[in-house]
């Protein structure tokens, strides 16, 4: 008897890893303001928490480069990715970087979602995100759309 069950577990183990497509953690861009670096921390670390109904691996730039330098490895890292999502907030309007990145996405066909910050200080949103999806900061969005790409 008792290997009949080991053998209906490893089928059930075996079936699980085949069908479910939703176990692996998806590869996100989050572009920001450098002006806005602590809601981007707050939002990996966000992610992290047992209890959120999303998680991801966050390939953002962390640290200044020389800009051609800089430009090679986002374009690199958003190539790798399965979305960019831009915070948005007063300081993504005169974010040269930011506004790139988003360029850059669309150029390498990368799905983008601009993502409010602050849900009554929202910012004008820039002319490089016309025809993206862009929501209120929640968990309900984000899971929706991390599930989505």
């Amino acid at each position: 008897m008792l290997p009949i069950i080991i053998g209906a577990g490893i089928v059930a183990l075996i079936a699980k890893s085949i069908f479910d497509n939703n176990t692996e953690e998806k590869r996100i861009f989050i572009s920001f303001s450098m002006k806005d670096e602590r809601y981007r921390n707050h939002l990996v670390n966000q992610s992290k928490e047992e209890r959120s109904p999303f998680s991801f691996i966050d390939m953002s730039v962390k640290k200044p480069w020389a800009e051609e330098k800089w430009k090679n490895e986002c374009r690199k890292r958003i190539v790798s990715c399965d979305a960019v999502i831009v915070l948005l907030s007063k300081n993504t309007w005169h974010s040269s970087g930011t506004r790139w990145e988003i360029k850059c996405a669309k150029e390498e066909g990368v799905p983008i979602y601009g993502m409010h910050i602050q849900k009554n200080k929202k910012g004008a949103i820039p002319r490089e995100l016309k025809g993206s999806k862009i929501i209120t900061w929640s968990w309900d969005n984000l899971e929706n759309i991390i599930d989505s790409v």
